[in-house]
């Protein structure tokens, strides 16, 4: 299926809102609650859930967010600690899921792989300096796992601006994400700010989208009530998770409220 086209199929609608379901620190995390287990792990993943549905989101992503400080290649315990949660979702779930294991591609195929998740994001292409050190990636082999493991319809959301690092050597975004497009077929580019809840460029989206037509565009961070228009504007759809908080807190639950009055101001900008 042509990239452009497949935004409708899994979505079911233009310009889709795909909320972050945040997972609370699991097991071998600093931050994993032993006392509370994953049985409160698994609790405040349903809440949010149920508020974020409840909002009206197009999609769900299921992320291991609270898993700081975030390992490039994870451990097992990890993808079989989001997969018992995932398992204990499946009830609840009435919108198309994703995955993201941060920051693990091979982890996120599988994950996905075992879940039936639609797509993943990741950072799947270039060299970094990042918080996490030097980061490096290998595509091909990544997208040779994914086939490998019959998860070749799972689709691939590239995060051409990584959150906390940059390329090691000065590239402009317009010729990383033409390179990345013709060297690594993405399904989406997601354009992000520098961490979780920072607004994304719309100059950079502009830029992205105007060079990249024929290729989906995420705003992937920073989405919020009083920018979404300008967003949407160069954005195919937008990747949304702090400001669903209450007060907009990273840390917090989900506000089934701020998610409607979101929802409610992207479903008029569709229709106009």
């Amino acid at each position: 299926m042509p990239r452009s086209n497949w935004l409708k199929e899994v979505f079911h609608c233009q310009k889709p809102i795909i909320a972050m379901c945040h997972f609370g620190a699991m097991p071998g995390d600093p931050g994993f609650d032993h006392k509370g287990g994953m049985k409160k792990v698994v609790e405040w993943a349903i809440k949010d859930l149920t508020a974020l549905q409840n909002g009206g989101v197009d999609a769900v992503m299921f992320s291991n967010e609270f898993s700081l400080p975030y390992m490039t290649k994870v451990g097992t315990v990890t993808v079989a600690s989001m997969a018992r949660i995932i398992g204990e979702l499946m009830p609840h779930l009435k919108v198309p899921f994703g995955v993201n294991v941060l920051w693990d591609p091979v982890a996120s195929l599988d994950l996905a792989a075992a879940t039936g998740a639609k797509f993943i994001r990741e950072i799947f292409s270039g060299v970094y300096a990042s918080d996490f050190g030097i980061w490096n990636t290998n595509c091909g082999e990544t997208v040779r796992h994914q086939y490998a493991i019959g998860a070749q319809n799972v689709k691939l959301l590239f995060n051409i601006v990584p959150e906390a690092a940059q390329y090691l050597v000065d590239r402009d975004i317009v010729s990383i994400a033409k390179s990345t497009v013709f060297n690594d077929r993405p399904d989406a580019l997601c354009v992000s700010g520098l961490t979780a809840g920072v607004e994304t460029d719309v100059q950079i989206l502009k830029k992205v989208k105007e060079a990249l037509p024929e290729t989906i565009v995420f705003a992937n961070t920073g989405v919020r009530l009083e920018n979404l228009g300008k967003q949407l504007e160069f954005a195919d759809g937008a990747v949304v998770g702090t400001t669903f908080k209450y007060e907009g807190k990273f840390e917090n639950h989900v506000d089934e409220e701020r998610v409607k009055a979101f929802m409610n101001k992207v479903k008029k900008f569709r229709e106009e």
